[in-house]
């Protein structure tokens, strides 16, 4: 396992979350490009994740499948089985010219969406070992 490999994908995960939350401090919002970001970043902690148990994570934005990866080694993923599903809808439509209506609750829902990732412990486990290792 690439450990080095790993921090590169949790660092554009937390630069992904980041974005959304300095977005969500403007006056004007851009509630899509948020919930995008926040997609983004789940995304990055799923597949760097994946990565730390040596799976090469697949080429897709679907937030579930990589949960369902994510599962096969640790079924404390499933406790985010209902935000990554929401979220999912985030990931790539909503770049789209056909956009899906959103609002200032679904933004709410998302920044805790990515909190709720973050904290799992499986993650939480893998910060601390590129902590310990000073990869970071």
């Amino acid at each position: 396992m690439k450990l080095d490999e790993v921090k590169e994908w949790y660092q554009i995960a937390g630069e992904d979350f980041y974005t959304a939350q300095i977005m969500n401090n403007q006056v004007r919002k851009p509630i899509e490009i948020i919930c995008y970001h926040c997609a983004q970043s789940i995304e990055k902690y799923l597949k760097g994740y994946l990565v730390y148990r040596e799976t090469i994570p697949p080429k897709t934005h679907d937030l579930t499948l990589l949960l369902d990866l994510c599962v096969e080694f640790d079924n404390f993923f499933d406790a985010v089985r209902m935000e990554c599903s929401v979220i999912n809808r985030y990931s790539n439509e909503i770049r789209y010219p056909y956009r899906i209506e959103i609002n200032q609750t679904d933004v709410d829902y998302s920044i805790k969406a990515v909190e709720r990732v973050m904290k799992l412990e499986p993650i939480k486990k893998v910060l601390n070992k590129i902590n310990d290792e000073g990869a970071v």
